[in-house]
């Protein structure tokens, strides 16, 4: 359904720090500049970037909006929070674990990256 998601950053390396961190841990490559400044994160199921934003204002976090990565054992999602949390991201919400509602057993844990964009991690039991 989608081809990329793009993030706004107004220090570019600072969250770079952080998503090769978080991203790395759950197997996907460091990120890759541009010309034009860009970090993008591409694997077969899609792309992920981070960018001072192209209007030249600062970037801010999207109220109510969430980027979910997939993992693949529950142990990598606990690994996307602590390399989150040791690279300038903030733990919120209730802490890592076990989940059940609607779309069945979820493990999750949920972060705010360097500049307020909430991702989650998340593993379906």
């Amino acid at each position: 359904m989608f081809s990329h998601v793009m993030v706004g950053a107004n220090d570019v390396a600072a969250s770079k720090k952080f998503y090769d961190a978080v991203l790395g841990v759950i197997g996907v490559r460091e990120g890759k500049a541009d010309a034009k400044g860009r970090i993008f994160y591409r694997t077969k199921t899609g792309v992920f970037g981070i960018s001072k934003p192209i209007d030249g204002k600062a970037a801010t976090h999207a109220n109510g909006g969430t980027i979910g990565f997939a993992c693949d054992s529950p142990e990598k999602v606990k690994a996307f929070h602590d390399a989150g949390v040791a690279n300038g991201g903030k733990s919120i919400e209730d802490p890592p674990g076990w989940r059940e509602g609607d779309f069945g057993k979820l493990y999750l844990a949920y972060l705010r990256d360097p500049f307020g964009n909430k991702v989650c991690a998340l593993h379906r039991g």
